[in-house]
């Protein structure tokens, strides 16, 4: 179980917004917490192992991002250990969409082995990472976000819920 989030206003009030939803839904998730908005200079990607706090505290040391754009994730742990590499979002490898995800992806493994095989490197443990890498294939092919998002989801099996933000299309959220 996961908590996720989006956000898009007029004003830079994302971070706010996002981390104050969070609060809301932390109780579907302790094992880690991360944000994704976008700023004026892209997508800016935080996320820590533990509780919120540890984000809010990361956040205000490095100070919070400005923007009007988001998502936003709380962790339960169901493939890979609480970490901060394996905390949600995860990016795509050419770090052209994000992804936050609640749920499970039954076939990953399977997904996962024939993105390695087609040149695709993880960094995560997670069954979540294999969705950005799987849509920005797709969206590379056909630069269109929903039609990429549709094929995606007909290779995916499982249970699950997304949030997905593309850099180039910095007004929407999937």
């Amino acid at each position: 179980m996961c908590g996720i989030i989006g956000y898009i206003g007029v004003e830079e009030k994302a971070t706010n917004m996002i981390m104050e939803g969070l609060s809301k839904l932390e109780y579907r998730g302790y094992d880690s917490a991360g944000i994704a908005i976008f700023t004026p200079s892209g997508i800016c990607v935080e996320k820590t192992k533990g509780k919120l706090v540890n984000l809010a505290d990361h956040l205000a040391q490095i100070g919070f991002p400005q923007g009007y754009a988001g998502i936003g994730h709380t962790r339960w742990a169901t493939h890979g250990e609480p970490s901060d590499v394996n905390a949600h979002p995860h990016w795509s490898q050419d770090h052209s969409v994000v992804v936050v995800h609640n749920g499970i992806i039954e076939n990953y493994a399977q997904l996962r082995e024939e993105l390695i095989v087609a040149g695709d490197t993880f960094l995560s443990d997670t069954d979540t990472e294999i969705i950005p890498h799987i849509i920005a294939r797709y969206y590379r092919e056909q630069k269109n976000p929903v039609q990429a998002i549709s094929q995606a989801i007909q290779r995916m099996r499982g249970s699950y819920a997304l949030g997905i933000i593309f850099k180039d299309h910095p007004e929407e959220l999937y």
